[in-house]
């Protein structure tokens, strides 16, 4: 495993991403497939490829306003250019001269890119890092409403699993984790998001 490398469940055309979301937001979404009111198209949204990392943020689902997760497939189209987008969160030495050259760069950015350490499945962390993207307010729109294929409802899995680490059958419950694999980037795409290329 790299250290900055995209994990994901994806396929030729389609990526899954993770939120964690209060009720109101998560049930008419999953219902609909679309995100509507009262979810938030003036404010950052964050998109995460890893489950692991979602349920160390979440508590397993049970983190006040967190008690829904769910899983958005996305075409690779929409993601691929959300990244295009994206400046890091902070001053990569890989990417930029100095930090002058890099807050010119995050002033203006439509999209974030942060990476965290990745997480076991007990939620300890590790050395290889987990991609978080965040969606400004001015590409929400094309997420919300071009590049969602699919919205599911992962919430009882993630206490099931929660359920059967407490019960100490973590066999059991790393063979539930849904299954990512490294995905791939284009070196320029790579370079630009500070992945390993």
């Amino acid at each position: 495993m790299r250290t900055y490398e995209i994990r994901a469940d994806h396929d030729r055309t389609s990526i899954v991403v993770y939120q964690a979301y209060r009720p109101e937001i998560g049930r008419p979404a999953v219902e609909r497939g679309r995100f509507g009111p009262p979810f938030s198209r003036t404010r950052m949204t964050w998109i995460k490829p890893s489950f692991l990392w979602l349920m160390a943020r979440s508590d397993w689902a049970r983190k006040p306003g967190q008690e829904m997760i769910l899983a958005v497939r996305i075409s690779r189209e929409g993601w691929e250019e959300a990244l295009s987008q994206a400046v890091p969160t902070h001053a990569d030495r890989r990417l930029y001269r100095d930090g002058t050259e890099w807050r010119a760069a995050f002033k203006h950015a439509r999209v974030h890119v942060q990476w965290d350490p990745e997480r076991t499945l007990r939620g300890q962390p590790l050395d290889a890092r987990s991609i978080q993207v965040g969606l400004s307010r001015h590409v929400i729109d094309r997420y919300a409403d071009e590049w969602i294929l699919d919205i599911q409802d992962m919430t009882p899995l993630a206490r099931k699993i929660q359920r059967l680490l407490h019960d100490g059958a973590s066999a059991k419950a790393g063979a539930l984790v849904p299954r990512e694999r490294v995905y791939p980037l284009d070196p320029e795409l790579a370079r630009r998001i500070g992945a390993d290329v």
